[in-house]
């Protein structure tokens, strides 16, 4: 782990002594943090998955449904296969205050009842699998059905004891190979999101800003947050992450009213990437009416146009066992990552309160589908609130209520540009980097497989699939060199499983 200040060591007495009720259920002084290390680390958190409020209604609220309407039913097309822009915009309005309603809520369950300090929302990637994939075959209530579906399995899994099990038996190369490929992963994620990194017009996948050069002042603004946050920490600075962000919000801000940047666009490469930093009102009343409208079971009768799908049940099952491998493993990297970089997990690798996280996590999973806002899943970025101070779920009730304010006062929350926010992301990872020490790469059954996890998370953008990589490829090489019996059962088993989700195009051709 990178060292911590020394002022944030409290005292043996302290920590054996609970100074209120609220100290003593969340374990805030013996985990060695305080209230108001609890405060900013949450408000990190939720200003670092902030941008889940804009771009979970840009993902499932603009893309049609087999029967060619919006989230809520409103017509995608008019009579002449036209964008009904006015639709459209309604739809992401309802989509922005319900997924703002259920991370919210979901966050505090996890803090009050998982007493970790993770976040939850809406998941990318899950949402655009829904969006681009299964909405297209059935209706939006259908879809949205499958994600409850998904949620109840994973509960179950829980409730056996079976998601937990899988948890510990995971060597714990393999667990640090996760912590870093996710640190690489919110890197890269910081790195886009910021403007930094793009993918530009030719054979090149990627490059440096603009034509390979740090242009426009969006991109200025991330340098300066990336070197503010630097600065700060290395002078020990509490609350470093947070000043960050509200420092480079000011100066966003202040551009934007001289320069006039305007958002990005392909006529306009050099303008702000989600947000722009300008102030249009300050309080919103949302509108709730997408939650519960939901067909759980709706996918598997009949479909939109009336007939039976029976044709559709295999690759419908196939979608679903996707979504749950990506909700299960994501979650358990994401568990990880957390409880390393704030030294929360135990000397089996394990965090506190396994049990509870990981079905809090379910609930959420089926909450988002109840709430018309797709899967909700534990976010990574919320080891940018544990690099802040946040060790308890104290601070995932901050970021809840965080959360539950913005559908209020959504205006204010759009202030905040990604180029503020993500230089802590990037800095993040680098904080996470300190778990490389804990693989030996001389040791090729332990080495690869680590090496593989951490490395295609990135270079795939994909959480479950860099698991999937070192599960499978663990497996492999334990039995090459005739050490099956070492392994242990489940590790089978989840190795077989992602064989199978790997397959799972080939699949789908052969059912069709």
């Amino acid at each position: 782990m990178v060292q911590r200040s020394p002022k944030s060591a409290p005292s043996a007495t302290a920590i054996s002594r609970p100074v209120s009720g609220v100290d003593a259920y969340f374990g805030i002084t013996a985990r060695g943090s305080t209230v108001a290390r609890e405060v900013r680390g949450g408000l990190v958190t939720f200003f670092t998955m902030a941008y889940i409020l804009a771009l979970n209604p840009l993902i499932i609220g603009t893309a049609p449904d087999g029967a060619g309407n919006l989230l809520g039913g409103l017509p995608y097309l008019d009579g002449g296969g036209q964008v009904l822009g006015a639709n459209v915009d309604a739809t992401i309005t309802l989509v922005a205050g319900a997924t703002a309603l259920v991370a919210g809520l979901m966050t505090i369950l996890m803090g009050v009842v998982g007493r970790f300090p993770i976040g939850i929302a809406a998941g990318l990637g899950i949402n655009a699998l829904l969006a681009f994939t299964i909405a297209p075959l059935m209706t939006w209530p259908q879809a949205m059905g499958l994600i409850v579906v998904e949620g109840v399995l994973i509960a179950l899994l829980v409730l056996t004891g079976f998601r937990t099990a899988v948890f510990r038996a995971v060597p714990r190369s393999l667990r640090s190979g996760i912590s870093i490929g996710i640190g690489l992963f919110i890197v890269f994620v910081g790195l886009v999101d910021g403007g930094i990194v793009r993918k530009p017009e030719g054979s090149v996948p990627v490059e440096l800003g603009v034509g390979g050069s740090i242009l426009g002042w969006p991109m200025l603004v991330f340098v300066l947050g990336l070197f503010a946050v630097a600065v700060l920490y290395a002078r020990r600075v509490r609350g470093a992450l947070l000043i960050s962000i509200i420092g480079a919000t000011v100066v966003a801000v202040l551009i934007e009213l001289v320069a006039k940047a305007g958002p990005k666009t392909a006529d306009n490469p050099t303008g702000w990437a989600l947000n722009v930093p300008s102030l249009n009102g300050i309080v919103s009343v949302p509108d709730l009416s997408l939650i519960g409208d939901v067909d759980v079971l709706g996918a598997f009768g009949p479909s939109f146009a009336g007939g039976f799908q029976a044709h559709l049940f295999i690759p419908l099952a196939l979608l679903v066992f996707s979504l749950l491998l990506a909700d299960f493993f994501d979650t358990m990297g994401t568990v990880v990552a957390v409880g390393a970089e704030g030294d929360l997990l135990d000397e089996h690798g394990t965090p506190p309160h396994l049990g509870a996280v990981l079905m809090v996590d379910s609930v959420a999973a089926a909450a988002g589908g109840l709430g018309s806002v797709s899967s909700n899943t534990s976010y990574v970025e919320s080891v940018a609130g544990v690099g802040e101070g946040a060790r308890t779920g104290l601070a995932s009730v901050v970021t809840g209520i965080g959360f539950l304010l913005a559908m209020f006062f959504a205006p204010l929350v759009n202030i905040v540009p990604s180029e503020a926010v993500t230089p802590a992301l990037v800095f993040v990872g680098f904080l996470m980097m300190s778990q490389i020490t804990k693989i030996d790469f001389d040791d090729v059954e332990e080495g690869l497989p680590a090496f593989l996890t951490l490395a295609l998370m990135p270079f795939t953008f994909s959480i479950t699939i860099g698991i999937g990589a070192g599960f499978i490829s663990y497996v492999v090489l334990k039995v090459a060199r005739g050490k099956a019996r070492q392994l242990h059962p489940l590790m089978w088993v989840v190795a077989g499983a992602f064989v199978v989700y790997f397959a799972s195009g080939v699949l789908n051709q052969l059912v069709r």
